[in-house]
């Protein structure tokens, strides 16, 4: 990979059962011994996600995932891709993104999202007894949020006299994530990095949402250098037909998750036996799902990594791959990085 590229591993902790490539059971634990490989591999970034209920993602929680991945690796960047900021209150979460710096200075991300990160009833529990947030207050939040983390909440703003401990010099780098341009103007006007989740739809995830993005950012005034990154859904094997296989897992996730079904992850194989019965649109769905990930071995992969990072002109490329066996998805983070 060329040298002025960066990769990020964004991690969604997934479910492997315990017989798919680990002797470890526990999503989180094995998010973290995914973590301190890529500490060594060379990765810029690991950052965790956040879902609800969900039997297929175990990630409940980013702030204690980074608090033991951060305990356990020494080069890398740790954070959030994303905090669920509409479950939340900003200062909250400003609380808890402080004490992460203080603990680890200079090594700490908040990204945050307006995303549910699970379904209505895990939504409707996170804010009881009050009701679930629409999304309407998010730039409130957003803006109060990072307000508070750099403490300029004016004084005559009713949490003027908040005090954050511990008082200390690090602070989170602060990112914004959107899939499909909602975000972006919002994260410019504010003065947020960006991290675009082209795996989620890479349809609509285009280069102009970049160039929006940036005219937000030169218009609000911010004087700082705004960051963007890209992430992509990615498998890498030694063949491009075992990483088509990889790939099998998410793909029929995704086509599954779209009718409602959310199961268990299936198996490669598995995948494969029940695309036998699948009907033409359906073989359509799946060939064009496969299209929007980057499969293939380490030279492929690598090629349209550096393209895609030309074309949305950014040099951070945050992977995303979720596979059922453990050993799969650590060996495709080995492969990319030794490409």
């Amino acid at each position: 990979m060329s040298s002025a590229l960066k990769l990020t591993v964004l991690d969604q902790s997934p479910v492997h059962p315990v017989s798919a490539g680990s002797e470890v059971s526990n999503a989180g634990m094995m998010s973290i011994e995914l973590a301190k490989a890529c500490d060594t591999l060379g990765y810029d970034r690991f950052w965790v996600a956040e879902h609800h209920n969900s039997p297929q993602f175990a990630g409940p929680s980013p702030e204690i995932l980074i608090t033991a991945i951060a305990s356990v690796t020494q080069n890398m960047r740790v954070g959030s891709g994303g905090v669920m900021l509409n479950h939340y209150s900003p200062f909250k979460v400003a609380e808890v993104f402080n004490m992460l710096c203080a603990l680890f200075p200079d090594r700490i991300d908040l990204g945050i999202g307006r995303a549910p990160g699970g379904d209505g009833l895990a939504t409707s529990a996170l804010a009881w007894p009050n009701p679930p947030q629409d999304g309407s207050n998010y730039p409130t939040q957003a803006a109060t949020l990072k307000a508070l983390l750099e403490g300029q909440i004016p004084t005559e703003h009713p949490w003027g006299t908040l005090h954050i401990s511990p008082k200390h010099e690090s602070f989170p780098e602060m990112w914004m994530l959107g899939s499909s341009g909602g975000s972006a103007e919002l994260a410019g006007q504010l003065g947020m990095n960006l991290a675009l989740a082209r795996f989620i739809s890479p349809d609509h995830c285009k280069p102009e949402i970049f160039d929006a993005y940036s005219r937000a950012w030169d218009a609000a005034g911010h004087t700082a250098t705004p960051k963007r990154m890209l992430a992509i859904g990615a498998f890498c094997a030694e063949t491009q037909e075992q990483a088509e296989l990889l790939a099998g897992t998410a793909i029929y996730r995704k086509m599954m998750n779209a009718l409602g079904d959310r199961n268990h992850l299936l198996s490669p194989e598995d995948v494969q036996d029940q695309r036998v019965s699948f009907s033409a649109s359906q073989h359509a769905e799946y060939d064009h799902l496969l299209k929007g990930y980057t499969v293939g071995t380490p030279d492929q992969c690598k090629a349209e990594i550096e393209a895609l990072a030309t074309s949305f002109a950014t040099d951070e490329i945050a992977i995303v791959t979720v596979t059922y066996d453990f050993k799969a998805r650590l060996e495709s983070y080995r492969l990319l990085m030794a490409g």
